[in-house]
Protein backbone atom coordinates (compact mmCIF):
# COMPACT_ATOMS: atom_id res chain seq x y z
CA UNK A 1 0.00 0.00 0.00
CA UNK A 2 0.87 3.33 0.01
CA UNK A 3 3.26 4.96 3.26
CA UNK A 4 1.32 7.94 3.73
CA UNK A 5 -1.61 5.60 4.52
CA UNK A 6 0.08 3.13 6.74
CA UNK A 7 1.36 6.17 8.47
CA UNK A 8 -2.00 7.32 8.70
CA UNK A 9 -3.75 4.16 9.64
CA UNK A 10 -0.85 3.78 12.52
CA UNK A 11 -1.72 7.08 13.80
CA UNK A 12 -5.30 6.25 14.05
CA UNK A 13 -4.68 3.37 15.87
CA UNK A 14 -2.35 4.97 18.14
CA UNK A 15 -4.51 8.09 19.00
CA UNK A 16 -7.78 5.04 19.04
CA UNK A 17 -5.61 3.44 21.80
CA UNK A 18 -5.18 7.12 23.59
CA UNK A 19 -8.64 7.64 23.42
CA UNK A 20 -9.82 4.22 24.71
CA UNK A 21 -7.06 4.29 27.70
CA UNK A 22 -8.12 7.96 28.84
CA UNK A 23 -11.51 6.94 28.88
CA UNK A 24 -10.54 3.62 31.03
CA UNK A 25 -8.78 5.89 33.42
CA UNK A 26 -11.43 8.50 33.81
CA UNK A 27 -13.95 5.69 34.58
CA UNK A 28 -11.74 4.22 37.20
CA UNK A 29 -11.12 7.41 38.94
CA UNK A 30 -14.99 8.19 39.05
CA UNK A 31 -15.74 4.92 40.30
CA UNK A 32 -12.89 5.64 42.96
CA UNK A 33 -14.09 9.12 43.59
CA UNK A 34 -17.79 7.95 43.89
CA UNK A 35 -17.06 4.96 46.18
CA UNK A 36 -14.97 7.63 48.76
CA UNK A 37 -17.94 10.19 48.67
CA UNK A 38 -20.30 7.04 49.72
CA UNK A 39 -18.25 5.92 52.47
CA UNK A 40 -17.94 8.94 54.08
CA UNK A 41 -21.35 9.95 53.31
CA UNK A 42 -22.29 6.80 55.03
CA UNK A 43 -20.11 7.85 58.10
CA UNK A 44 -21.19 10.76 58.37
CA UNK A 45 -24.68 9.77 58.40
CA UNK A 46 -23.71 6.98 61.24
CA UNK A 47 -21.85 10.20 63.36
CA UNK A 48 -25.03 12.27 63.15
CA UNK A 49 -27.57 9.28 63.97
CA UNK A 50 -25.39 8.70 66.80
CA UNK A 51 -24.49 5.21 65.33
CA UNK A 52 -20.74 3.89 64.95
CA UNK A 53 -19.59 4.17 61.47
CA UNK A 54 -20.25 0.93 59.23
CA UNK A 55 -16.47 1.01 58.21
CA UNK A 56 -15.69 1.08 61.50
CA UNK A 57 -18.02 -2.02 62.25
CA UNK A 58 -17.33 -3.93 59.38
CA UNK A 59 -13.47 -3.80 59.96
CA UNK A 60 -13.84 -4.54 63.99
CA UNK A 61 -15.84 -7.59 62.86
CA UNK A 62 -12.74 -9.01 60.86
CA UNK A 63 -10.65 -7.84 63.76
CA UNK A 64 -12.23 -10.22 66.09
CA UNK A 65 -13.11 -12.94 63.86
CA UNK A 66 -9.39 -12.93 62.86
CA UNK A 67 -8.08 -13.26 66.66
CA UNK A 68 -10.61 -15.96 67.26
CA UNK A 69 -8.82 -18.28 64.52
CA UNK A 70 -5.80 -17.15 65.77
CA UNK A 71 -7.35 -18.46 69.44
CA UNK A 72 -8.68 -21.73 67.94
CA UNK A 73 -12.05 -21.25 66.93
CA UNK A 74 -13.18 -24.88 67.16
CA UNK A 75 -12.12 -25.50 70.46
CA UNK A 76 -15.34 -27.18 72.56
CA UNK A 77 -16.82 -25.37 74.92
CA UNK A 78 -19.50 -22.20 74.93
CA UNK A 79 -20.08 -20.51 71.57
CA UNK A 80 -19.40 -16.99 73.13
CA UNK A 81 -18.25 -15.67 76.34
CA UNK A 82 -21.19 -16.10 79.17
CA UNK A 83 -23.35 -18.55 76.42
CA UNK A 84 -24.37 -21.40 77.91
CA UNK A 85 -23.13 -24.30 76.87
CA UNK A 86 -24.72 -26.60 74.25
CA UNK A 87 -27.55 -29.25 75.23
CA UNK A 88 -27.66 -32.50 74.08
CA UNK A 89 -29.91 -33.58 71.46
CA UNK A 90 -33.08 -34.46 72.14
CA UNK A 91 -35.74 -36.95 69.67
CA UNK A 92 -39.32 -35.74 69.50
CA UNK A 93 -42.01 -38.21 69.11
CA UNK A 94 -43.71 -38.10 65.47
CA UNK A 95 -47.34 -37.86 65.53
CA UNK A 96 -49.47 -38.09 62.15
CA UNK A 97 -51.33 -35.06 60.36
CA UNK A 98 -54.38 -34.87 58.75
CA UNK A 99 -54.96 -33.23 55.68
CA UNK A 100 -57.27 -30.51 56.34
CA UNK A 101 -60.97 -30.76 54.21
CA UNK A 102 -61.21 -28.93 51.26
CA UNK A 103 -64.43 -27.69 50.11
CA UNK A 104 -66.30 -29.46 47.28
CA UNK A 105 -67.11 -26.85 44.63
Amino acid sequence: MNPVADLLGRVAGVALRLALGLAAAVFLVSLLLASVLAVAGMSLWALLTGRRPAPLVVFGRMRERSRQYSQGVWRAGPAAPGAAPRGEVVDVDAREVDEPRRPQP
